[in-house]
């Protein structure tokens, strides 16, 4: 492979290209991924895509950990508390389809950078909160700032080549999800410090929620003065020089709506990253209910739930990857339906030994992982679905998941019609069935879980259906043909096996040079 390689010299693009410290391939998407390097603008973008994501979280999800103190603050019931939890990840579902159409249209640093600072006074807004209806209200907005899960998406599908994104996408999402698990951590740890120097608990939990505030704030701050939308520029200077066509709304919004792949990856995300939302609403609450351990104990092991984010949905991705490599698309997708199965069984498993509290810790931890898992291997298919309406797809996806949380909450937490650990039984049964549809997405050119691809059929053909001939003619077409051919891994090792190394610029760093 390496051997038939050209020489450098006869890689290298014209002098006016852009150069890389990461190797690149034909459209600049590095083709390496470099985890402790902030080479711009692939590496920078992905550090600043992760850490925004996991300050949106820590937001989200800010509630949780002190509710006990809240709730006897504020006098909330069960059912207030419910919907508080719905209300957090339901609004999302619009923002994320917004958000995608923006990071299609606008950029996903200008879309991102937008979300987290509309948001930003619902988060300070949580300290003032007085009535059970003011506490549904700064969860509703605060929770509006998940949406910028999809620009994270977007962003690392847009800098990292074909055989890198899906652990690009898993490590960046995962690494945002983290904060679902951190705050559980940060704001009793938060709390008894704002206690310790002297506030009562009435007002320690309402300064608490000052620490998430500014976070959230510097990560917009940080995504506007260091991002950078592509490989090769900003949306704005792209569109004005013509190397980038400035697409329309309409164009964008039908071709995500028409491919049903979109669909059926929009549900079972909505029983991965939507148990996984559910979850982070009901596991301190559970756990301190239904153990009688403390507040801090309880902090403790739902912070483990999330935490477990920094190695397993960066291992789906890693693993989606290793399969396409292995496999092609079919091993993305099988990979896919095995792992959230698994996960569906474990949470089956979880609500059927609420009798014990270490077997409870333990089978947390495995669902966890498998669940969690799943989130990242879903986001190795999703670039690939299509890159005309790439940013949509994967706010479609998103928004499954907010969906997924919001009818679990509905059905099995919002109120007291069952217990929660029978809850937890249904939503893991729910995982199991919402998964098996995954066995319907086929793609012509490489194939499905159950048939292999169609004779002749190509990835350049499957991503020109995109665009009219006129568009076509006038070269609007030229990005997804480069990534077309650089796709061609995903068929599996036969139809990789004429593949060369394309890198674009010699690699004059290593990662710890940059």
């Amino acid at each position: 492979m390496e051997g038939r390689s050209k020489p450098a010299a006869m890689e290298m693009e014209p002098a006016s290209k852009p150069k890389f410290r990461i190797p690149v391939d034909s459209d600049n998407q590095a083709t390496e991924f470099w985890l402790f390097s902030l080479a711009r603008p692939h590496m920078s973008a992905f550090h600043l895509s992760w850490f925004s994501f996991f300050c949106c979280f820590v937001s989200t999800f800010a509630a949780p950990p002190l509710l006990p103190l809240i709730r006897d603050t504020l006098g909330l019931t069960a059912k207030d508390i419910g919907n508080a939890g719905i209300a957090s990840v339901s609004g999302a579902v619009f923002a994320r389809l917004a958000m995608g159409t923006a990071c299609d249209l606008a950029g996903p640093r200008l879309a991102s950078a937008a979300i987290i600072l509309l948001t930003t006074p619902a988060v300070y807004c949580s300290a003032i909160i007085t009535s059970p209806s003011s506490f549904l209200l700064v969860r509703f907005f605060t929770g509006l700032s998940l949406a910028s899960f999809v620009s994270t998406q977007f962003w690392m599908s847009s800098m990292f080549s074909p055989p890198k994104v899906g652990l690009a996408n898993g490590v960046a999402g995962g690494w945002g999800n983290l904060g679902g698990g951190a705050v559980q951590l940060i704001m009793p740890l938060v709390f008894a410090a704002v206690k310790k120097m002297g506030s009562t608990p009435f007002t320690a939990w309402r300064v608490a929620f000052f620490i998430p505030g500014v976070m959230q704030t510097f990560s917009a701050i940080a995504v506007l003065a260091f991002g950078q939308d592509m490989p090769d520029g900003n949306y704005r200077k792209l569109h004005r020089t013509g190397d980038m066509h400035k697409d329309s709304f309409a164009n964008v919004l039908r071709h995500a709506v028409t491919n049903y792949r979109a669909w059926i990856l929009a549900l079972t995300y909505g029983y991965c990253f939507g148990v996984e939302l559910a979850v982070d609403n009901i596991v301190a609450q559970y756990f301190y209910d239904r153990f009688d351990v403390n507040l801090h104990t309880a902090g403790l092991i739902a912070a483990s739930f999330g935490m477990a984010n920094i190695i397993s949905r960066p291992g789906g991705g890693l693993m989606s990857d290793w399969l396409s490599s292995r496999y092609g698309m079919r091993g993305r997708l099988w990979g896919l339906w095995i792992v959230q199965t698994i996960g569906g069984v474990l949470c089956v498993v979880l609500g059927v030994v609420d009798y014990s509290f270490a077997a409870s810790v333990a089978v947390m931890m495995l669902f966890s992982f498998f669940v969690q898992a799943a989130c990242g291997l879903t986001f190795g298919i999703v670039p690939f679905v299509s890159r005309r309406s790439l940013g949509l797809i994967s706010g479609m996806t998103g928004g499954g998941g907010n969906v997924g949380a919001v009818l679990t909450q509905v059905i099995f937490f919002g109120g007291s019609k069952y217990k929660t650990e029978t809850g937890i039984v249904y939503m893991g049964i729910m995982i199991i069935a919402c998964t098996l549809p995954l066995t319907l997405i086929y793609f012509p050119q490489w194939g499905g879980m159950l048939a292999g691809p169609s004779t002749g059929a190509t990835a350049e053909e499957y991503y020109s259906r995109e665009w009219t001939e006129q568009e076509r003619d006038k070269g609007y077409n030229a990005a997804t043909s480069r990534f077309a051919e650089n796709s061609v891994q995903e068929g599996g090792p036969k139809s990789a096996s004429g593949s060369r190394s394309r890198h674009t610029v010699p690699v004059d760093g290593s990662p710890a040079d940059v």
